[in-house]
């Protein structure tokens, strides 16, 4: 039985972060909206997250400083002092998330599964979804709508632009030819593939008849990432890392002819603007958190390294098994993303 057989006055979802798992949220929560148009939606979300979703139709946007620790948790409850929701849907792990909801007034507050709830997420919550072990990580979110009661749809997105946020790119990229966006950082160093063949790649791209974008963050590793690439280019890129705000970098994927990256935010930001992704992984399971609408151009060593470092058959691993070591992704060849790329252009 659903938790709820006709729409609620009020939900909470809290997810905090990251980015990609933020736009697998929004799928969900929007899913709830098209299903219950009435019910109110209040969303607690991370501070820099918060860029990207806080002006999203129909939902009140209550941004989460972690850096503020519980100060920054007595700020949130402060705000919602005279609220009381029909559920809260916590769909974070963390204990930082889970420690947030102590102070949030709910009669439900569902969160996952006790075999999936880590750091003791199990302890906050009185009602549990069906474990998602198993699922991407953006049906494990629909799991969660689904035990509220609403049917689970094809996923959509509607993230406003503002026409400032749509001619950024114009300002730097010719409307001439179209352009292809390398988005080279993953969260940490070691998910990146080779800065020499992000170049190569670069090259090739040029040779094609693409302009190749370099997107990313203001994070000093990242720009020096950018830099190192374009030192390396034969051809001329175009570097806009660390200059754009969230809103005019989802608009510069959504522009985009095709994106290419790693495990990362923009890898699932261009997923919302429909733009297909190259998505390069060797860490962590493309099948939980590639691109959900690109899965059959993922270029993934993925599936050899885990079963070489577990010494087991795939189907015996947890979804969640991540691969260790910092020379994965140079076993991705300039050739295997390049045959993704033409078979994406030729589908």
């Amino acid at each position: 039985m659903p938790l709820f057989t006709s729409a609620p006055h009020s939900l909470c979802i809290l997810r905090l972060s990251a980015i990609g798992d933020v736009c697998h949220a929004i799928a969900a929560v929007q899913t709830i909206q098209t299903t219950w148009p009435s019910t109110k939606i209040t969303w607690i979300v991370g501070k820099v997250e918060a860029q990207l979703i806080h002006d999203l139709p129909g939902i009140t946007v209550i941004p989460f400083d972690k850096k503020l620790g519980l100060a920054g948790m007595r700020t949130i409850w402060h705000q919602l002092k005279d609220q009381q929701f029909d559920a809260l849907v916590h769909m974070q792990l963390a204990l930082r998330a889970s420690l947030l909801t102590v102070g949030i007034k709910a009669k439900y507050k569902v969160g996952f599964n006790r075999k999936r709830a880590k750091e003791g997420q199990w302890l906050f919550t009185n009602r549990k979804i069906e474990d998602t072990a198993s699922a991407h990580v953006l049906d494990s979110f629909y799991a969660f709508i689904e035990y509220l009661g609403v049917p689970k749809r094809e996923p959509s997105w509607n993230i406003p632009l503002s026409e400032v946020d749509l001619a950024f790119i114009d300002t730097h990229v010719s409307s001439e030819k179209p352009y292809v966006v390398i988005s080279p950082a993953a969260s940490k160093d070691e998910r990146n593939w080779l800065t020499e063949r992000y170049a190569q790649l670069a090259d090739w791209l040029n040779e094609q008849g693409y302009q190749v974008v370099l997107c990313g963050s203001p994070s000093e590793r990242e720009k020096q990432l950018g830099a190192a690439i374009e030192s390396l280019a034969q051809s001329p890129l175009i570097n806009i890392i660390g200059l754009t705000s969230l809103k005019q970098l989802t608009a510069v994927l959504k522009k985009a002819t095709v994106v290419i990256a790693p495990d990362s935010g923009p890898a699932h930001i261009a997923t919302t603007q429909h733009t297909p992704v190259i998505g390069l992984y060797g860490h962590s399971n493309p099948k939980r958190t590639g691109p959900y609408n690109s899965l059959p151009y993922v270029v993934s060593v993925y599936e050899h390294h885990v079963t070489q470092q577990q010494n087991k058959p795939i189907e015996d691993l947890k979804w969640s098994t991540r691969v260790k070591g910092d020379h994965i992704m140079q076993d991705i060849t300039l050739d295997m993303v390049k045959e993704a790329f033409l078979r994406l252009r030729h589908q």
